[in-house]
């Protein structure tokens, strides 16, 4: 695979240019190029410049608007609703997270609903930057369908990820951010694009038979939750939670109303945010430091973001794939 070395400005760079051509102002290109550099930058690959092209689709056929900003209503001290007005999510979470991160503090626990927003990017930047302010952070949003429940073999649930953050005192935070699919999507669509095979388990082809073909899975096929049952529970879950609970739409719904033009379709996500401050009764960051170094203790153990806290301290260039990088240039 060819690639080309770009520094983490020159990242930045090609995506603002990328987003302003295609309809965003300056303040969503920014925002949204900032988080596809730090996607970048952290290793998270298939959240990176990778999904540049299907936002661009997606302004261009006028499902995203590049240019809005989204309505914040508080409904109580801790309820806190926003209507994204097809805003990109990234945009959207810029402009809340800071209201929901003050209603944690003050209450003790608040909850951010969203809704008509479109969501691509990786999670733990939301959960992370709440965790960042002293809280434990969750998150899910779900998606198009593209997961079978556990015995079926076809798709009801999206990739539905979600995100957990736990704070911690001079330290990065613990996150976590996965789909309750047995590996992302957008995984699949970078191993189909770089030839590897994926694992069995994975998902099926479109005659519902397992394969290690990415391609199998990607075009036509389906994805499967991961541990069976136990991970399609979970993906019914944020279906309900990201759906019914905030007031938008389940991901067969979504298929539905979306124009399948390759963009991110609109859809919602559920935030919750919990002040260990106000919550415990113990030193909460001794105790679970404990817990933490007990972790990692038992063998090649590694919390949950580390692997992506030692890349950003690499600040170096990246290599990124070449005809992923001629293709977003020849948008703008």
């Amino acid at each position: 695979m060819a690639t080309v070395s770009l520094t983490l400005d020159e990242i930045f760079d090609l995506a603002k240019k990328t987003l302003l051509a295609n309809g965003c102002d300056d303040e969503t290109a920014s925002i949204l190029a900032d988080l596809i550099m730090k996607a970048e930058r952290d290793g998270s690959l298939s959240h990176g410049l990778f999904r540049l092209p299907a936002y661009v689709t997606g302004l261009k056929s006028g499902k995203i608007n590049g240019k809005a900003r989204p309505e914040i209503k508080k409904i109580s001290s801790s309820v806190i609703k926003v209507l994204g007005n097809n805003c990109l999510a990234p945009m959207v979470l810029n402009k809340s997270i800071p209201e929901l991160v003050n209603a944690a503090k003050a209450n003790g626990v608040a909850v951010l609903a969203i809704t008509n927003s479109h969501h691509m990017a990786a999670m733990w930047p939301e959960t992370e930057t709440i965790a960042e302010q002293g809280l434990v952070a969750f998150a899910c949003t779900s998606y198009k369908p593209a997961v079978a429940p556990a015995g079926a073999i076809k798709a009801l649930f999206g990739t539905n990820p979600i995100s957990f953050a736990w704070p911690r005192k001079n330290n990065t935070p613990v996150v976590y951010d996965m789909a309750t699919a047995s590996m992302a999507m957008g995984e699949v669509q970078v191993a189909k694009r770089e030839g590897h095979k994926v694992p069995l388990g994975t998902g099926l082809n479109k005659d519902g038979k397992e394969t290690t073909e990415p391609g199998e899975i990607a075009d036509g096929g389906v994805l499967l939750p991961f541990g069976g049952y136990k991970g399609s529970g979970i993906a019914m879950m944020v279906e309900l939670l990201a759906g019914a609970l905030v007031g938008d739409n389940f991901s067969f719904e979504t298929a539905q109303k979306d124009n399948n033009d390759g963009g991110p379709p609109s859809g919602g996500e559920f935030i919750l945010a919990i002040s260990p401050d106000k919550l415990s009764n113990t030193d909460w960051d001794k105790h679970s430091s404990v817990f933490f170094e007990k972790m990692k203790s038992m063998g090649d153990v590694r919390l949950p973001g580390e692997r992506r806290h030692k890349n950003r301290l690499d600040t170096g260039p990246r290599n990124i794939n070449e005809e992923l990088v001629n293709k977003i240039k020849s948008l703008s």
